[in-house]
């Protein structure tokens, strides 16, 4: 896929907000150097069993024992002159038996809490009620067959369907469920050849980053014998004359590639597979040995004389070379590349070309994006053309080429989607296809093919597929297929966009969601999502958690589009990156602030919940703004703000972060870092903590679980012997990762605990 594409694969945090997307054992350690004080009888009273008091429905009267962790004070480093202790260093081995221990302790607090829940059940029989209604994917056309994927309902994984018209019978052609019994083989990636004949597709296992490469015949079913390994942040692009195969991949390394390991991802090739041969034949074309952790992007060009060749280093910007496929008719050994960007310092992604003259979506003096034309016969940037100019407030996301002349673009407009037709010979616009306020979450379409698919989806809608056949005029959108949620009535909730001022006066835009006629006296459950970072754009979608959260907790929830993001192109991203991140903190603490002057909630009732970069933005803000919530919800977030650089792929986020590295940027990470400003409450200055859940998984290797088992080791130290009443307890999931390819039993039961969680601690009715 292209460069944006294959570096969001590395920083996709819950990626359904982005382009064509088509939620336990016995304590029995005898002796451990991970306890300090605690003698034998000791740990299996704190594991066996939940150790709080409970006198009323809330948590503002629990006592929690906590397991009393070994503190190694004697691990410091020295930052710039700064020296700083860490103090839990060895729970970043994920290997050894104190880690097993103490993530075991963890969970034998946590499970007994989250299952005392009184209505957890009821909970949990809603969401599985709710999430049983069928899902589907755009169709696309490939050869002469139509593609699509579906859920029934239930099914842990999609599964791929194939009809030989757009109103055939529909058959399963790869069905991931039969290739593990709990449903934790998924498939992540896929690519099918021009003609329709070959598929690619990528299997991942537990939730991890790594993926197999298997290859299948379409007519027959089979698979070729070659499996690929060790591919992980991978583009697969086939040559047009279907033989072969371009995928980047590691080199072999010592020790596990599970996905629980935590080493650094160094050393991708970009490599060339011929069908129906074995991966050791493989040829390496394209290497940049002086830069081992360039991550190699390529795309074959839409005549398939070139390929086109985008390195990325971190997670932002690429490099752009081609090569003339015509000239290595072979394809042999390495590729003789052009290269046309020298420098990091903007986005440049491949749209579609006519002969020599390629088209590009860039941020290249365009913060908004813009389509530019480059002719690689004259690559030189004075002599590139704009074809689409950037527009002076809207983003334009994303550009498809379809129906042999014309281009699909897709502009996020105050968050929501917009969709044009536009002239690709000139640029013009040809018309613009009407939308609700919502986004268009799935796309299909190519330039050889005269007909698109879209998929539109809100808060309120769960998915509606519209058809465009170009054969036919006026172009008009027909609804192809439209999907409801048994139970839920639309017509009882209201959505609606407001924009508050953050601290230093930036006007933030924030969806708000809940029942129609709800009293805005501050007595609402609220939860509040945010995410701020990596440019990406948190559009509106359907959820049934939250539909849940809405429906049987009058809950109102809030989404709201902090800095950092892409909602308003690079100059919002950059207005929370780098030194700027606070404003990212500033923007999530001041919607809560508004939704609680406004009387839709307070404090008490007010939950706060964000995952990865998110996790980092929750972290944080409980940490500098305990007082604003009741509880956090913390999912696989990055927290340990000065080390994040050193595990598998945490290097690429200092486009973002910066690193400790440099002085300015250390004691700009170390102002925020969740693990270095924990706090303890005093009753005084200092309010408690809102009542905290940490979730990781064994097999996340995007978000190593370290970050997570530091963080909870060191707040669960911090406030023992003080007045904090509320839980800070730790979920550390089995075979998941980060959330990617997850089952649909594993993310149910990962949202009852979540819900239950904040039942308990914020004294929740569940209405029937």
């Amino acid at each position: 896929m292209s460069t944006v594409s294959n570096c969001m694969s590395v920083l996709r945090f819950f990626a359904n907000h982005r382009r064509f997307s088509a939620n336990l054992t016995v304590f029995t350690i005898k002796q451990s150097p991970f306890y300090s004080t605690v003698n034998n009888s000791n740990i299996t009273s704190l594991s066996g069993k939940l150790l709080c008091a409970r006198a009323s429905s809330t948590t503002q009267n629990m006592s929690f024992v906590y397991p009393e962790v070994r503190r190694d004070e004697t691990v410091v480093d020295d930052y710039h002159g700064t020296k700083i202790i860490d103090p839990y260093r060895w729970l970043e081995d994920p290997d050894s038996d104190d880690t097993k221990a103490f993530i075991e302790a963890e969970n034998n607090i946590t499970r007994p809490f989250l299952d005392s829940c009184p209505v957890k059940k009821d909970i949990n029989e809603r969401l599985t009620e709710l999430w049983n209604y069928p899902k589907y994917s755009c169709p696309f056309r490939r050869g002469d067959r139509y593609f699509f994927y579906k859920n029934t309902g239930l099914q842990n994984q999609n599964v791929l369907y194939v009809q030989d018209s757009l109103d055939g019978e529909a058959r399963v052609f790869l069905d991931p469920n039969k290739l593990s019994e709990d449903g934790t083989v998924a498939l992540s990636g896929s690519r099918f050849t021009e003609d329709g004949n070959t598929f690619a597709y990528g299997l991942s296992a537990s939730g991890s980053d790594w993926i197999t490469i298997h290859i299948k015949d379409v007519a027959t079913g089979e698979d070729y014998p070659e499996v690929l390994k060790k591919v992980k942040f991978a583009s697969m692009s086939w040559t047009k004359d279907h033989k072969g195969l371009f995928y980047s991949r590691y080199p072999e390394q010592t020790g596990k590639t599970d996905g629980s390991e935590t080493e650094v991802n160094r050393d991708q090739k970009l490599c060339y597979h011929r069908l129906n041969t074995p991966q050791e034949s493989d040829v390496i074309v394209v290497e940049f040995p002086e830069e081992p952790l360039w991550r190699i992007g390529a795309e074959v060009s839409d005549c398939g004389r070139y390929l086109l060749v985008s390195p990325v280093r971190d997670c932002r910007d690429n490099l752009l070379f081609f090569a003339d496929l015509h000239k290595h008719p072979e394809i042999d050994g390495l590729l003789s590349l052009t290269q046309i960007v020298h420098n990091f310092e903007a986005d440049y992604e491949y749209v579609s070309n006519e002969g020599s003259v390629c088209i590009f979506r860039t941020n290249k003096n365009a913060p908004n994006y813009r389509l530019i034309k480059i002719d690689l016969n004259e690559p030189a940037e004075d002599k590139w053309e704009t074809l689409i100019p950037e527009h002076p407030t809207d983003v334009l996301d994303w550009a498809s080429a379809v129906d042999s002349d014309k281009l699909v673009i897709h502009y996020v407009r105050d968050v929501k989607s917009v969709l044009q037709l536009h002239n690709m010979k000139d640029g013009q616009l040809i018309q613009e296809f009407k939308l609700d306020v919502g986004s268009v979450v799935g796309f299909s379409g190519k330039k050889e093919q005269s007909e698109i698919f879209y998929h539109f989806m809100s808060f309120l809608t769960p998915g509606i597929i519209y058809h465009v056949d170009f054969k036919k005029q006026p172009y008009s959108p027909t609804v192809f297929r439209e999907v409801s949620v048994k139970g839920f009535d639309p017509s009882q909730y209201e959505a609606k966009q407001v924009f508050y001022s953050s601290k230093d006066g930036t006007k933030v835009p924030m969806f708000i969601v809940h029942k129609k006629n709800l009293p805005q006296d501050g007595n609402n459950p609220a939860l509040v999502y945010g995410y701020g970072g990596f440019n990406i754009n948190v559009q509106p979608s359907f959820s049934v958690t939250r539909l849940v959260f809405m429906q049987h907790f009058n809950g109102v929830l809030a989404i709201p589009n902090i800095r950092g993001g892409g909602e308003y192109g690079e100059r919002w991203h950059n207005a929370g990156r780098l030194l700027n991140k606070q404003n990212v903190f500033d923007d999530f603490q001041a919607a809560a602030e508004y939704l609680q002057s406004m009387g839709y909630t307070k404090p008490a009732l007010t939950t706060a919940q964000g995952g990865s970069n998110g996790g980092l933005l929750v972290a944080a803000c409980i940490n500098q703004r305990p007082d604003l919530y009741g509880a956090a919800i913390v999912q696989v977030g990055v927290l340990d703000m000065l080390r994040f650089q050193k595990f598998t792929i945490g290097h690429a986020w200092v486009s973002d972060y910066g690193s400790s590295d440099n002085k300015t940027h250390f004691d700009n990470l170390l102002k925020y870092s969740p693990l270095h400003n924990i706090q303890a409450p005093d009753n005084v200055s200092r309010a408690e903590y809102p009542a905290t859940l940490v979730l990781t998984a064994d097999h996340d290797d995007r978000v190593v679980p370290l970050h997570s088992l530091k963080y909870i080791a060191a707040i669960q130290h911090s406030v023992n012997g003080t007045l904090q009443r509320r839980p800070l307890l730790a979920r550390i999931d089995t075979k998941a990762g980060h959330g990617g390819g997850k089952p649909t039993a594993k993310i149910i039961e990962e949202h009852t605990d979540i819900l239950s969680f904040m039942t308990l601690t914020l004294g929740l009715k569940f209405e029937k």
